[in-house]
């Protein structure tokens, strides 16, 4: 358990070096879970809530960012 208490704790430091380039356009962006098979959910929320970019982001900018600061993450999803 303690190793998903420290990849949680990596995982939102990721997202809080990403939050700012969302937060410009209005957006934000939520940690929902990391799942066992380290899957992690997020919630995109605000501008990119339904934003027809919101996958590109998803995937080429958060899971790309995540993956490099913690290698252990196998993918990033978005939460419905």
């Amino acid at each position: 358990m303690t190793d998903l208490v420290q990849i949680t704790k990596r995982v939102e430091k990721a997202l809080s070096n990403i939050r700012p380039y969302l937060q410009a356009d209005g957006g934000d962006i939520t940690l929902v879970e990391i799942t066992p098979d380290m899957i992690v959910r997020v919630r995109l929320i605000g501008a990119c809530h339904g934003c027809p970019f919101s996958i590109q982001t998803l995937k080429a900018g958060v899971e790309q960012s995540l993956m490099k600061e913690v290698p252990e993450i196998k993918a990033v999803v978005a939460a419905e």
